[in-house]
């Protein structure tokens, strides 16, 4: 078996088990990022760095597919672009709840939770990236919070 067939039986278990597609994915992107610009929070900083946002969207939706589904579809480096924003923990937290919404919104359960895991563990490693580039090196457990002078607590 080839790497590409070993990739398409993936993302089939995948979609057979959570009922996740590359058209829920679009729907779960474009939803929760009208959430994000709407934002009193996020907005601003999404607005500060996104131009034109159609081909974000469609980044995230390959992001995405990659994250979910194992597709290979995303072809970047997150970290980076996260690593200069103006966000802490309460950004974080308030991405994950805010992407909790949309995927309780559009998934069926076992694809809410499949996606919901994944957020979870992105939103913690952007999160200690963040940190560690402004300085702070987070303990097990510690969050990073501006506030605090970027002490972590």
């Amino acid at each position: 078996m080839t790497g590409a067939e070993r990739r398409e039986q993936i993302t089939a278990e995948i979609t057979a088990r959570t009922g996740i597609t590359e058209e829920m994915i679009e729907r779960l992107v474009r939803g929760f990022y009208a959430k994000v610009r709407a934002d009193e929070m996020l907005g601003p900083i999404f607005d500060a760095q996104i131009k034109d946002w159609e081909p974000h969207l469609a980044q995230m939706c390959a992001f995405w597919s990659s994250v979910a589904l194992m597709s290979g579809r995303y072809h970047g480096a997150p970290m980076p672009k996260h690593l200069p924003l103006p966000v802490d923990a309460a950004h974080f937290d308030h991405w994950l709840a805010l992407f909790e919404a949309t995927t309780k919104e559009i998934c069926p359960p076992e694809a809410q939770a499949h996606f919901m895991e994944r957020a979870r563990r992105i939103a913690a490693s952007l999160e200690l990236g963040v940190a560690g580039a402004n300085g702070v090196l987070l303990g097990v457990g510690e969050r990073f919070r501006r506030q605090e002078m970027g002490a972590a607590s």
